[in-house]
This record gives structure tokens, C-alpha cells and sequence, in this order.
């Protein structure tokens, strides 16, 4: 194990659903795992920070086997937030796997991450062992609603519903 996975692709493709779904798969195979948004963890670690927690919230995250980091690159990083994230991978870099989702394709991450010397360290540490998957296609979110139900449909299911006592 020990790889990192990143999944990329515009808004809708499947990314997040993915990535849940290679986590659930790892979590059946009794392997620990977290899933954190990166706004959310960024807003975890700043609290941390500020009550005394940082150093075991940033062991947890190193400890755990599958780290699921979704919505990359959203937002540009503080100089605050860049040196969580090194700190994060170098604890984690070739004994634990990370995975991550983008809309930003890897190429543009350098750039989002900013300060060059600290972007090239988090980002060797995160993509020279990774496998890649981008994924392409037409907002899943976009595609054609299923049919509504007629009033008469909706009225019936509501009548065994209730029956039932739900």
C-alpha cells in the first residue's frame, strides 16, 4: 500500500463519490480511514492551533492508513495552511496513503500551493508516487431528471405510506 490516489475532473464528474467509495472499500477491508474537505480541515487545524490540539489532531491524520482529502485546491493557500500541509504529507510520505479530489488539474497545483520552495516539498512528497485518474464528461448533476410522478402516483404512495405508518 503506502500510494497516494488523485482523482481530477470538472465539477459533477464523480470525484467525491469515488473517493467514498474507494474509502468505504478500504474501511471493509479493516484499513482506517479519514475523510476531510479541505476547508474543513483547514478550519480543524486552525482551532487545533488555538486550543493546544494541533500536535494530536496532525498524529491522527498521519496515523490513519487512507486519507481522503477532497476539494483540492479550491481556495489558495495562507502561509499558515502551506506549512500544515507539508507537515501532514511528511509525516505521512511512504507509510500511509493519500487521496485526493480536484477540479484543478495537478498542473496548477504548484501555483494554488504559492510559496515555490514549500509547493515543490508538499507536492514531491504527494505526486511522484501517485497514480492519476481524470475524469471526464458532463456534470452527472446536469444529466436529465428523472420523471416526476403524476399527483395521482404521489397521492397513492403517500396512502400506503401512511397505512404502514411511516
Amino acid at each position: 500500500m503506502h500510494e497516494n490516489l488523485i482523482l481530477t475532473g470538472q465539477t459533477g464528474t464523480g470525484k467525491t463519490w469515488l473517493g467514498c467509495a474507494f474509502g468505504h472499500q478500504a474501511a471493509r477491508l479493516d484499513h482506517s480511514v479519514a475523510y476531510m474537505r479541505m476547508p474543513r480541515l483547514f478550519e480543524d487545524m486552525a482551532m487545533a492551533r488555538l486550543d493546544g490540539r494541533f500536535p494530536r489532531l496532525v498524529d491522527k491524520l498521519a496515523r490513519v492508513q487512507l486519507l481522503i482529502l477532497d476539494e483540492w485546491g479550491t481556495h489558495s493557500l495562507t502561509d499558515q495552511q502551506r506549512l500544515d500541509l507539508l507537515e501532514i504529507f511528511e509525516e505521512r510520505y511512504q507509510r500511509k496513503s493519500t487521496m485526493i479530489t480536484a477540479q484543478l488539474p495537478v498542473s496548477g497545483w504548484h501555483e494554488m500551493i504559492g510559496e515555490p520552495m514549500i509547493a515543490d516539498a508538499i507536492l514531491d512528497r504527494i505526486i511522484h508516487n501517485a497514480h492519476r485518474i481524470e475524469l471526464k464528461g458532463d456534470s452527472m448533476r446536469r444529466k436529465e431528471k428523472p420523471t416526476t410522478l403524476t399527483n395521482t402516483q404521489n397521492a397513492k404512495i403517500m396512502a400506503r405510506a401512511i397505512a404502514y405508518g411511516l
